[in-house]
């Protein structure tokens, strides 16, 4: 998007700096720039997101602004409603101790956990570190999760493998509001920084609201809210839940985020563990 933009401001300066009189002096040839390539998504505005919308744009770095690990903020997921009936969200206020994550979709060839993931299309990172890397397939009806592993095969941390037994359902195509549908899988014979690990993870995912969210470098108008509670049943020990508010925008995906607390009841939780916000 911003090389479009640079083009588009170059071409206005050549178109500026002509006169009227094009004939060349010469036998030379004119100069071609050759154009600018369109640009694979551009959004439309029309309250959803398509599968087209929401592709991963493999080896283009995304910056994100991030609460540092342990530092626990306070967040509005309600927002506010303006004079003429839209709902804002207000994400634009500098937080100093905020911290710098680019994240970049990647292959999956190459991994080496990529045997494990025979279906697999493309990888991110699931966390902000970029220590533990999930897999993904991506079609005109599903984002699909096939499971995740460690960025390494030897971390100091220990090793983490985890395959599900069935792609869980992430997000479901179109995303509008009213959108909302439950996925669980099982996971056997995992390995979870080092240790074994079996258990059964579900995902309550629901698209609830639209409207404009701010940030501290960028606007985004019609950005979808959308909520996810993830639960985590291990074969051995209590289950454990948490909640994860994204906020989703066409062709730029996920623009904003905030996690919740373990074991978080409130929908509207008001302290995140983590906030993530698209910026510079």
């Amino acid at each position: 998007m911003r090389r479009a933009v640079l083009a588009l401001l170059t071409c206005c300066t050549a178109v500026l700096a002509c006169s009227d009189n094009l004939t060349p002096f010469s036998d030379r040839e004119v100069y071609d720039g050759g154009g600018q390539p369109p640009l694979e998504c551009v959004p439309n505005l029309d309250g959803r997101i398509d599968f087209s919308e929401l592709k991963a744009a493999v080896g283009v770095p995304a910056t994100y602004l991030v609460s540092p690990k342990g530092e626990e903020r306070t967040v509005d997921l309600v927002g506010q409603v303006d004079g003429a009936g839209r709902r804002v969200w207000d994400w634009s206020a500098e937080a100093p101790t905020d911290q710098i994550a680019v994240l970049t979709a990647s292959a999956l060839g190459g991994k080496w956990y990529a045997a494990s993931f025979p279906g697999g299309q493309f990888v991110t990172a699931l966390d902000a570190a970029g220590s533990l890397e999930a897999v993904y397939v991506h079609d005109e009806q599903t984002l699909w999760l096939l499971g995740f592993a460690s960025a390494v095969e030897a971390p100091a941390e220990g090793k983490t493998l985890v395959v599900y037994q069935q792609p869980l359902m992430l997000y479901r195509f179109p995303l509008q509001v009213g959108a909302q549908w439950v996925s669980a899988a099982t996971v056997q014979n995992a390995t979870v920084y080092g240790l074994p690990y079996a258990g059964r993870d579900t995902y309550e995912v629901s698209v609830d609201a639209a409207g404009t969210i701010h940030l501290p470098d960028l606007t985004f108008g019609q950005a979808l809210r959308t909520r996810t509670r993830i639960t985590s049943e291990p074969a051995v020990g209590a289950s454990v839940s948490r909640r994860q508010v994204s906020f989703l925008f066409e062709c730029f995906g996920e623009v904003a985020r905030a996690t919740s607390r373990d074991d978080e009841q409130a929908v509207d939780f008001t302290t995140a563990t983590e906030v993530r916000r698209l910026g510079m």
